[in-house]
């Protein structure tokens, strides 16, 4: 394995779980980058937000992700946050140099897994309804942008068993 396997789609889609499935699978190290980031900034994502805004989270979740991707070299498995990938920078260099993977969950799969949650930056002070409605115009901006991925797969069955989709989709490359 030379490259990195790069795992993006929308908060709720697995990436995280999925992420640690298939780096032990494949012998790898893997890397949640939001917790990366609470690491290297010392506060939650959600305290984040609260405290400087998402722009200045998205310049940390840049700057951070753009050392894993080019100034560590060891392949391992990185799951991304939900919007990391629609930074036109950080697309070309995943799109360019690593094997990237959507993990394409549907509108209900989503809201199910992320309803309950309050550490959703996006999401934390929506009712249900509203929830729905935010995740659905966030899929309907996002899905075109997460459509460039090297492979889609779709994260509907067990996670054990999305990873060995993935691993079918990669195969030929690691």
């Amino acid at each position: 394995m030379k490259k990195k396997i790069v795992l993006i789609g929308m908060m709720g889609s697995g990436k995280s779980t999925i992420g640690k499935i298939l780096s032990k699978t494949l012998k790898l190290n893997f890397i949640d980058a939001d917790i990366l980031i609470e690491k290297k900034c010392g506060l939650k994502i959600k305290k984040i937000f609260d405290k400087y805004g998402e722009r200045y989270f998205r310049e940390k979740e840049e700057k951070i992700v753009l050392n894993v991707l080019l100034n560590d070299k060891t392949p391992c498995v990185l799951a991304l946050g939900g919007g990391a990938f629609l930074n036109k920078k950080l697309q070309k260099i995943i799109l360019k140099k690593t094997i990237s993977v959507w993990l394409d969950a549907n509108l209900e799969l989503i809201y199910k897994r992320c309803k309950k949650s309050n550490k959703r930056p996006l999401l934390y002070e929506s009712n249900d309804k509203k929830i729905k409605k935010t995740i659905k115009n966030l899929l309907k901006i996002r899905n075109p942008i997460y459509s460039k991925a090297k492979f889609v797969v779709k994260t509907n069955e067990e996670p054990s068993k999305v990873c060995d989709k993935i691993l079918i989709c990669i195969k030929n490359l690691i």
